[in-house]
């Protein structure tokens, strides 16, 4: 199979080890970037178009799908899934469309589409100032999570607690989302929907990370992973367990509203990356993204429960069913955590050996280098890595991560 894997802005090399994986799958793939450097994949198989405007994308893309006839258009990054969309679209290939692509990228047009399709989800309110969000706490009552509308990674989400946090935080977060990089990096000219700021209702509950698959009739949870991080307001400290803590009928539970969530978003064939959260002993929806789940998640989905996502990616690319049933725990304990520092300048990253290599570990990797500005909350939430590791229960795979994590040494520039 030849696929072509797209990113408006080149994200580093932080997807080439997906990249890898598409190959070792059994397919040769291409590399489009819209801007970025050469060097991060093999010359004869990536392309800088130089412009990110999405026009420049198509035509790109369509200039070299005539030379190699692509049998689907990929990308692992939340930023280009909407420019996967427009691109699979003009090509002819298998796609979830523009609008559909559209709706499970911007938070507020997830959420209507939610609520339109009666699947479980937080009150929210869109706020574009700081008056409206006032009001919202007002009418929802506190706590309240602030969130940009095109956010990812955590950045710029908030749990505020008062009026007065309100007040502190809804400036740092409307100042955040002028330039973060989760909405500088999508193609130039694609309708995204409003760039603003959500209100939600705070759910108290568990959280759980889902890899699942959106296949005609059916959703497939491939995995289930707790989020076990006590938690503070500004949501960044992420550790993870596999297999789940939830039970039989609770897993039952998570797949209807997972089920119900992806069609609400006219989502029929796609990989999914769903995260839940109970509420009063019911499950709510926090989102559902058409790509898999970013750090270790896609390793734990194959040790802890035999599912493949990044395999599923491909397969779907090109519109065929991946290989999946519905969730079986394999019963290997995994646990993973990102790895976090203070902020500042990063002037060195020691890790030794027997750390990056500990037969213990299942991934492993450094997304930070020397010079990299680490920004922390409220001015961002960047991290240096990840890590996970196995064990023969949840706290020896956790006392294992947590002291593999504490030998790696970090140094700051003065």
């Amino acid at each position: 199979m030849r696929l072509l894997a797209l990113e408006a802005s080149q994200y580093g090399t932080y997807y080439v080890s997906r990249y890898q994986q598409v190959e070792a799958a059994g397919a040769e793939l291409f590399v489009l970037n819209g801007e970025g450097v050469e060097g991060t994949w093999p010359a004869d198989r990536n392309r800088i178009v130089g412009s990110k405007k999405i026009g420049d994308l198509i035509a790109a893309a369509a200039d070299w799908h005539r030379e190699h006839a692509f049998e689907g258009v990929l990308t692992f990054a939340e930023a280009s899934v909407t420019a996967v969309a427009a691109v699979a679209e003009a090509l002819g290939l298998p796609t979830i469309g523009p609008e559909a692509a559209r709706t499970s990228r911007n938070k507020l047009l997830m959420r209507q589409a939610h609520q339109r399709g009666a699947a479980a989800h937080p009150a929210f309110r869109l706020v574009p100032d700081l008056a409206r969000a006032l009001a919202a706490g007002e009418e929802l009552g506190y706590p309240l999570v602030l969130k940009p509308t095109l956010g990812a990674g955590s950045y710029f989400v908030f749990k505020v607690d008062s009026p007065e946090e309100m007040r502190e935080r809804y400036p740092q977060a409307a100042e955040g989302i002028k330039d973060m990089a989760w909405v500088t990096m999508e193609a130039d000219g694609v309708d995204l929907g409003p760039n603003s700021l959500l209100v939600e209702s705070y759910l108290d509950g568990r959280e759980f990370l889902i890899e699942a698959l959106a296949w005609d009739d059916e959703v497939y949870l491939g995995s289930v992973v707790d989020r076990v991080t006590v938690e503070g307001d500004t949501f960044d400290d992420d550790v993870h367990h596999a297999p789940t803590s939830l039970t039989a009928q609770e897993l039952a539970e998570v797949h209807r509203v997972v089920r119900v969530g992806a069609w609400a978003q006219g989502v029929r064939r796609s990989v999914l990356h769903a995260e839940v959260r109970f509420h009063r002993g019911r499950p709510f929806l926090l989102e559902i993204a058409v790509r898999p789940g970013g750090g270790g998640l896609d390793h734990m989905a194959r040790i802890s429960a035999g599912y493949d996502p990044i395999r599923a990616v491909a397969d779907v690319a090109r519109g065929v069913r991946p290989r999946v049933d519905h969730f079986r725990p394999t019963g290997v304990h995994t646990a993973a955590m990102c790895l976090v520092s203070r902020a500042g300048r990063l002037a060195a990253i020691d890790v030794p050996e027997d750390v990056s290599g500990a037969e213990e570990l299942f991934f492993f990797k450094i997304t930070a280098s020397p010079g990299d500005l680490i920004k922390r909350p409220p001015e961002g939430n960047n991290i240096l890595g990840f890590l996970g590791a196995t064990g023969s229960s949840f706290e020896a795979a956790m006392d294992t991560a947590t002291a593999l994590a504490a030998r790696i040494r970090v140094e700051f520039e003065q």
